[in-house]
């Protein structure tokens, strides 16, 4: 469980913080727009009606107790700044801050966060790999080069065991997880065999395992 504060409640922050709590995490939402933070604060650990840009009421939200503060404010890239930069001089243990460009994020490093996110970015990239892979279901890119990918396994392969079909040899991508139904076979063995409507988790090159995808049926 974390104990964190989320600043800066629109949609985002909203959907963020309703993750949060479902995840078990204690979560203080604040926000300078009275409306929202009344009609949010009994989903939260605790919620404040403040401008976060003065630094008394900042400072009065005992920064350093959180273990991570996220800076999610979409319409106003100075105060998402200045906030930044506060909250840094008010020893916050880790700081997360949402930017809408490259130049945003490089400002924003410098201000003091430990992290920059691009949700729109990251949505866009994340559906555009989804366009251009066949039956993937999930992916996570780990850098430039190499991701994690949930994918159907490939017809011609129902019938046959991991060490049949060779993957890593003969595709170089590494076969991480294997579900069946319910049913997650964390270290899946050589000679495990693929079934019907079975899913894996691979690793691998990103671009290659987009062309292994768009390949194998």
């Amino acid at each position: 469980m974390k104990n964190v504060l989320l600043i800066g409640m629109g949609q985002f922050g909203q959907i963020l913080g309703n993750k949060l709590v479902n995840m078990g995490d204690d979560v203080m939402i604040v926000d300078k727009d009275e409306n929202i933070i009344n009609t949010l604060a009994p989903k939260y650990t605790g919620a404040v009606i403040a401008n976060c840009m003065n630094e008394d009421n900042l400072k009065s939200l005992d920064i350093p107790s959180y273990d991570a503060c996220v800076v999610t404010i979409a319409d106003d890239f100075q105060s998402s700044l200045e906030i930044t930069s506060l909250l840094r001089d008010f020893n916050a243990k880790y700081i997360i801050s949402k930017a809408n460009t490259e130049i945003q994020k490089k400002f924003l490093l410098r201000a003091g966060a430990d992290e920059v996110i691009y949700p729109n970015r990251d949505t866009a990239e994340k559906l555009a790999v989804k366009l251009n892979a066949q039956n993937v279901y999930d992916y996570i890119e780990l850098d430039s080069t190499y991701s994690i990918f949930e994918i159907a396994v490939p017809t011609k392969w129902i019938g046959k065991s991991i060490r049949e079909v060779n993957a890593r040899a003969i595709y170089d991508i590494n076969i991480l997880t294997i579900k069946k139904a319910n049913n997650i076979m964390p270290m899946p063995t050589p000679d495990t065999v693929f079934e019907e409507h079975d899913k894996m988790v691979i690793f691998g090159n990103t671009e290659k395992i987009i062309a292994f995808t768009n390949k194998k049926k």
